[in-house]
């Protein structure tokens, strides 16, 4: 990997996008790496959450329109922009820890996570309005579902650049920190998710995201059942664990497995 970095530690895959001369856009080259950077997340049973930060004083300027000037027109990977904007297929926790800038597609990485923690330098915006172009990585949609409508068309058709002060108070933001704070309020994040039972974190996800879709609370706990996820957990060592561990008065001892052995 030339443009990013990828570190392994308790459960936790941290991607570092290490561009920071650049603010840490993204280059045709780094589409292709973050897909297979996520995808080998994904498909690594150890691993149980994803934490994406950037290097130097950006998290991300968005795409490198320079590179994409100089290698010409290239395709998304499978998973879309940067490989996450459209993996809608993985029930697995994403924090996004930014550390700074995160415009137009780095905004829109950001949205695409399940937590945001922001530093107090860090800023968001889709700017793309500005420069005559529309956000096209899922920023339209995310926002409008994550805010409501009206503050997102008030950030989406002004391109207005918020703080992350802002952005905690309009609800995309989880929690916003001192600058030096943010690797500790992440490490923090993460162990407080990694108390839980994988099985119940990803049918959880997967249950919120998916009943989204549905047209009424009623018709999303009556489809519950048949989402993966929620099916795996059901039918997992975790769902039994966690009251036996309870009358025994002990912690719970994880396994992340369905009944049948699989992850997921």
């Amino acid at each position: 990997m030339e443009n990013i970095r990828i570190d392994m530690a308790g459960g936790v895959t941290t991607v570092t996008l290490a561009r920071p001369a650049s603010l840490n856009a993204i280059t045709p080259v780094m589409h292709d790496e973050l897909e297979a950077a996520f995808n080998a997340f994904a498909a690594d049973p150890a691993q149980e959450i994803c934490v994406i930060t950037g290097e130097g004083r950006g998290f991300c300027a968005g795409s490198d329109l320079k590179a994409v000037a100089a290698g010409g027109h290239r395709a998304y990977p499978a998973h879309g922009y940067a490989g996450l904007i459209e993996r809608f297929d993985c029930p697995k926790p994403f924090i996004a820890a930014v550390n700074g800038v995160a415009m137009g597609g780095g905004f829109e990485i950001a949205l695409a996570c399940d937590l945001i923690i922001a530093a107090e330098s860090a800023s968001f915006a889709l700017p793309e309005p500005l420069v005559g172009a529309v956000a096209l990585g899922g920023g339209l949609h995310r926002l409008a579902r994550q805010i409501g409508m009206k503050p997102a068309m008030g950030m989406i058709l002004s391109g207005k650049r918020v703080s992350a002060e802002e952005g905690h108070r309009l609800g995309f933001i989880n929690e916003v920190v001192a600058d030096g704070d943010l690797s500790a309020a992440t490490q923090r994040w993460c162990a407080e998710i990694l108390r839980c039972s994988p099985m119940s974190v990803r049918a959880s996800k997967e249950t919120v995201l998916r009943g989204l879709d549905e047209p009424s609370v009623a018709a999303a706990m009556a489809a519950q059942d048949r989402y993966p996820a929620f099916a795996a957990w059901r039918s997992s060592d975790d769902a039994r664990e966690g009251p036996r561990a309870f009358a025994e008065k002990r912690p719970p001892r994880w396994q992340g497995r369905s009944h049948t052995g699989d992850p997921q």
